[in-house]
Formats: structure tokens, sequence, C-alpha cells
């Protein structure tokens, strides 16, 4: 049975766009929504090269807020 029988009218294989051309679009929109959200997050922080907790890890703890000693 050809694999064109198989595949039902309609579908996206069956228009002529290949499946590599999908997935690779895929992880496209992936890496673009993932670099958006890392650039907003980073511009929110102000530090664009590192996030604040890498930045400041190892150092002095910081003091308590007036209020939460223990």
């Amino acid at each position: 049975m050809p694999l064109r029988i198989i595949i039902q009218e309609g579908t996206a294989m069956s228009e002529g766009i290949p499946l590599l051309i999908l997935a690779l679009g895929t992880l496209g929109v992936v890496w673009f929504l993932a670099a958006a959200a890392r650039k907003q997050v980073a511009d929110a922080k102000g530090a664009p090269e590192r996030s604040n907790v890498i930045r400041d890890h190892g150092g002095a703890p910081r003091q308590n807020m007036p209020g939460t000693e223990h």
C-alpha cells in the first residue's frame, strides 16, 4: 500500500510541507520565546549578563530586614 494512500488528505505532509521543516520551525519558535523571556527577566533585574543569584553567590550574607530577626 503506497504511503500517499495512508496519509489523509488535508494534513501538513500531504500539502508538501516536510516534517523536518515543521520540527525545525517549532524549535525556532521555542528558542525565540525562551530568549524573549530571558531578556524580560534580565531587564527586570537590571543584570543582562547574569542573574543576581549567580552574581552574588558566595558573598557575605545580606542583613535581615527590620522586624524579621528571630
